[in-house]
């Protein structure tokens, strides 16, 4: 297959076969070409060129008309997207979603519709399906959004579903349950799945094969096990070798440079009903030192670091910066850049000049080294917010496990990973995805035996 978008080659002389009921990953960088190809298999490329032959059921995919098309997208290939708050309607019920898509392409009526559509959010394990289903998608949150996503591609019992980076922005222990979520649509169903990902310990425990891609190619192709473990092609090292691992210990002052004593926020809402935020966080940022601090969703990270910027103010408990106001000297990088960056200015003027300065060129694990440069150039102190233990494993000297708004942990890296003491931090840190197949397949046993 190659797809073009005028002058530029997209996809150039993909093949690869994804067999009924097995899984096949494509992975690579941001560019590779992994979008383009998940598109083209659903028809959806609009102002593309795109040749060779995607055979389905007998079928040339490249020769339908819409109409052909229509009949099979969504019905006989689902797609679920990779940002479920674009792939929704806010204006209609999860439940009205689902079943419009299972109407348009078998005729139900409206009851048998609505009765597919619980039938398939109870499939995805969403609690109290028929009453969820009454729910708008802002209601629901980033992990069952997905999941609705999921439904959605499971109403008409598809032969195929595409995964295009499935778990992006979730936290780790979410994108366990939306991967275990997809392998046991799988094998229950029989349905093929391709999942596309840039991470590679999302493809390592959930199929039997991955093709790795670069600048529109497939560098390399094969068993799961053996590309990961035995890479053959440079690039694929390459992409090994920038998952994050940890970095030695590094000797940090014990000088406290910021300083949270008994940090409160809480947040009264209707009904009297209060949403404890943060719940008497104590702790010290050192002098040189990267802090860590993780925990799923909705476990008051993203407050905590608000607060120690200045930007929300604390129900009780202060943040002191040297004895100062803290607006006047730490700084935050925010987590969504389109609500971040100025829209009325290109990208590039909003941060070309820094990066040219850096010398970064590539993306992935520039960005940890970037942040790792920074720090020692400038003597910076940086407290990073993240689920993803991974990076904060490479990057942290300590981390703090925030869960219900209040730290259950906090340590040197090494000692929480490695000797973790909380249930909730053992938790999460079986939820990292990990590149290594075999250990990936494990952990996700582990998970599903402690289900059951």
């Amino acid at each position: 297959m190659r797809i073009r978008f005028g002058d530029t080659q997209a996809v150039d002389g993909l093949s690869f076969e994804l067999p009924a009921g097995g899984a096949v990953g494509i992975v690579g960088e941001s560019g590779s070409g992994k979008s383009a190809t998940a598109l083209a298999l659903l028809g959806l490329h609009q102002t593309a060129s795109v040749s060779g032959t995607i055979e389905f059921g007998g079928t040339d995919l490249t020769t339908l008309t819409d109409r052909e098309w229509r009949r099979i997208r969504g019905a006989r290939i689902a797609m679920v997207f990779q940002e479920p708050l674009t792939a929704l309607s806010p204006f209609h019920r999860i439940g009205d979603q689902i079943a419009e898509v299972y109407r348009v392409h078998t005729g139900a009526t409206r009851r048998e519709a609505r009765r597919r559509a619980v039938e398939v959010l109870q499939q995805v394990h969403i609690p109290d399906a028929a009453l969820r289903a009454e729910s708008y998608p802002h209601q629901f949150s980033g992990g069952m959004r997905q999941r609705a996503l999921i439904a959605m591609a499971l109403v008409c019992r598809p032969e195929v579903i595409v995964a295009d980076e499935p778990t992006t922005a979730l936290d780790v222990t979410v994108q366990a349950q939306i991967l275990d979520l997809l392998d046991e649509v799988r094998t229950t169903t029989g349905a093929g799945l391709l999942l596309i990902s840039h991470d590679l310990g999302v493809v390592a425990g959930s199929t039997d094969s991955v093709v790795v891609m670069r600048n529109g190619r497939a560098v390399e192709e094969g068993a799961t096990e053996q590309v990961l473990v035995t890479p053959r092609d440079a690039y694929t090292r390459e992409l090994i070798a920038a998952v994050p691992h940890p970095n030695p210990p590094r000797i940090v002052s014990a000088e406290p440079l910021l300083r949270l004593d008994g940090v409160r926020k809480h947040v009264r809402l209707a009904r009297r009903r209060v949403v404890k935020a943060v719940d008497g966080v104590t702790m010290d940022v050192r002098r040189g030192e990267t802090l860590g601090i993780v925990g799923e969703s909705g476990t008051g990270k993203t407050t905590l670091a608000r607060i120690m910027v200045g930007l929300v103010e604390p129900s009780a408990g202060r943040a002191v910066f040297e004895g100062a106001d803290v607006r006047r000297s730490v700084q935050m990088v925010f987590q969504d850049p389109l609500s971040s960056l100025n829209p009325r200015r290109t990208v590039g003027e909003s941060i070309a000049d820094p990066l040219y300065l850096r010398g970064v060129r590539k993306p992935r694990e520039q960005v940890l080294a970037l942040l790792e440069d920074l720090r020692s150039t400038l003597d910076l102190t940086l407290v990073v917010v993240s689920h993803d233990l991974a990076v904060l494993r490479q990057i942290a000297d300590r981390v703090a496990v925030l869960s219900g708004g209040a730290v259950v942990e906090v340590g040197d890296t090494a000692d929480v990973y490695e000797h973790p003491r909380h249930p909730y931090t053992k938790e999460l840190l079986a939820a990292v995805p990990v590149a290594d197949p075999v250990e990936a397949r494990r952990l996700r046993a582990l998970r599903r035996s402690r289900l059951a």
